[in-house]
């Protein structure tokens, strides 16, 4: 397996979104147990012009990592219980970022983001050297299908909702 390096990531997020899929989200729990899981499914948010993307507020505190070069973790709270998991993308000072939606076996980011045990300590985290969370290439995976659907979960959106910015991995083709 090879890790994915920094040039994967400065990518715009449209790119790399459909890219993720297939890729192996590794997590190392402790120094003897590391896990991998299949990305199944992921969603795109593209700058402060996106109403969906948290950066379309401006540069805060909560969305400072955005605008750091892609590589980088983007995790945030929702319903004051779930951690979204974000793969932050672009380069310095344009915010972008990919949300983990599904991994094989576990489909929503709240679910995934329980059973790897992601926290708010994972905020900027380098994927590139992380020991404890990082996404390789799977050697001999090719031919992967997908779907485009619109966002889910982003009513508030405006136009922005209808966007097909959601990825889905379909079964390989047979061909």
């Amino acid at each position: 397996m090879i890790r994915l390096q920094r040039d994967f990531f400065t990518r715009d997020a449209l790119k790399v979104a459909p890219e993720l899929l297939g890729k192996s989200l590794v997590r190392r729990f402790n120094d003897t147990i590391s896990e991998k899981y299949l990305i199944t499914e992921v969603e795109a948010y593209c700058g402060e012009e996106d109403l969906a993307c948290h950066a379309s507020k401006g540069r805060t505190t909560r969305t400072e990592i955005m605008y750091h070069n892609g590589g980088l973790v983007y995790v945030y709270l929702i319903y004051g219980m779930y951690w979204m998991l974000n793969i932050v993308t672009s380069v310095n000072e344009i915010p972008q970022a990919v949300l983990i939606r599904g991994i094989k076996g576990f489909n929503g980011p709240g679910k995934l983001t329980k059973k790897l045990n992601i926290d708010k300590s994972f905020y900027g985290e380098d994927l590139t050297n992380s020991d404890r969370i990082w996404i390789e290439n799977i050697e001999g995976l090719n031919d992967l299908k997908y779907k485009t659907t619109p966002r889910i979960g982003i009513d508030y959106a405006g136009e922005w909702k209808h966007k097909p910015w959601r990825f889905i991995l379909s079964e390989k083709s047979d061909h």
